[in-house]
């Protein structure tokens, strides 16, 4: 067992042997899912003329703590570059649930009216209006130009990646904080140790930090290997994410199981050592151990399960272009290119990917399968045959708003197994 007091978590740029969390270079392999390129690296007409740059995109479990990871670290502003096309605010179910994390925080914590809350990677702003519902002032720290939008809308932020020295800046000019979140990027984080020293500056004494990540047994569950993408580093279970945060002076208090993003884990962690856990935890992570997600077989059953799905995703395609009747694809959020750049789909077998009017992708291109990225509108002015659900993961919602707005195609749903909603 490697001693994680001797660990950075500040990770280095490129092909990475050990564990992310301890260290360990007892690594076994999960799936490979190709060199693919960075999943919101969308192009324009004119970049189809240039070179694309792919990294290699391979999943390695770790022997020792159990941590899910990739071995291969692309640079931040590479991930996150200014005109990342991604925004939390056009999702209608996902609002709901940001929106309702803050408040969950304020009430479970009893945070007082006017207190200082904070989130990284805080995007058009749509968790903090939460917070400010509550009678919170708020902060924003977003790297990318979606801070903008959030700044128009009244949300202040900052634009940068959070860090000590951004920690420095926050609490000379704020003073510090009740409460910070970190809702799907924690597991995007290369300088972890740098982040988590920053927020360990900026917290009061007893003061909590909220990280929502894809939880490994849901993405185990419903075969999402699509949730896997250079972005996302660390596919979280809790063993490991209690051994880093034990490190930091931090204490796992609590968790829950959450819907987004098609099954997530949101975890407490307080301020200070020897805190008291909670029953639920402690109730999770027994059903983590009853699970067997530490085990080999859980892993061999997912990668069958996972190729299987793809294969199956190209033989339906294949035959209904062979017929004249390519498949368009419903919504593009960042798994879709893992799905599509995986399974070898190109624009022969998927001719656009229909998004709302209100993405900022429009008029892009996939990376990778360069499939163009349109106004839904198209999908409902041609009624096809069949259409790929891209967003698989809120099948319902979506499902019933598009027949709500008349669209009769049959939907092709690709995971956890291919099937057909008529």
């Amino acid at each position: 067992m490697t001693d994680t007091k001797s660990i950075s978590h500040d990770l280095k740029l490129g092909h990475s042997d050990g564990c992310q969390v301890c260290n360990s270079k007892k690594l076994l392999p999960v799936i490979d899912l190709g060199h693919i390129p960075p999943c919101d690296s969308l192009l324009t007409k004119e970049q189809l003329n240039e070179e694309e740059s792919v990294y290699p995109l391979r999943v390695f479990r770790c022997k020792d703590c159990g941590l899910v990871q990739i071995d291969y670290i692309v640079p931040p502003d590479v991930l996150f570059h200014p005109t990342y096309p991604y925004r939390s605010g056009i999702t209608p179910s996902l609002v709901k649930n940001l929106q309702s994390t803050a408040g969950k925080i304020c009430d479970k914590y009893s945070i007082p009216e006017n207190s200082l809350c904070m989130d990284i990677g805080s995007n058009d702003g749509t968790l903090l209006k939460g917070f400010q519902a509550k009678g919170m002032r708020v902060l924003g720290v977003e790297a990318t130009n979606v801070a903008n939008i959030a700044i128009a809308d009244g949300v202040d932020t900052m634009q940068a990646f959070f860090g000590e020295e951004i920690a420095k800046q926050i609490s000379a000019r704020y003073g510090p904080v009740a409460a910070i979140t970190a809702t799907n990027m924690f597991a995007h984080v290369s300088n972890l140790g740098d982040m988590l020293r920053g927020i360990d500056q900026l917290l009061e004494d007893g003061g909590v930090f909220v990280t929502e990540s894809h939880y490994l047994i849901d993405i185990l569950d419903t075969v999402q290997y699509d949730s896997i993408y250079h972005e996302h580093l660390k596919y979280y279970s809790l063993r490991p994410l209690i051994r880093l945060f034990e490190q930091y002076g931090f204490t796992v208090t609590d968790a829950e199981r959450i819907p987004n993003y098609g099954g997530s884990i949101r975890v407490y962690s307080e301020k200070g050592l020897g805190r008291p856990v909670s029953n639920q935890l402690n109730d999770l992570l027994r059903e983590e151990d009853k699970r067997g997600i530490y085990n080999d077989d859980a892993f061999v059953k997912f990668r069958d399960q996972a190729i299987k799905a793809k294969l199956d995703l190209q033989e339906f395609l294949l035959k209904q272009r062979l017929k004249g009747r390519p498949a368009p694809g419903i919504g593009c959020p960042g798994r879709s290119s893992t799905l599509l750049n995986f399974s070898n789909i190109d624009p022969e077998l998927m001719p656009y990917i229909a998004e709302q009017s209100s993405s900022l992708k429009l008029g892009l291109f996939l990376p990778g399968t360069h499939i163009p990225v349109v106004d839904e509108q198209k999908l409902f002015d041609e009624q096809p045959e069949y259409a790929v659900l891209l967003s698989w993961h809120y099948a319902k919602p979506i499902i019933e708003k598009l027949r709500s707005k008349g669209l009769k195609s049959k939907i092709i749903v690709p995971l956890p197994e291919l099937h057909i909603v008529d």
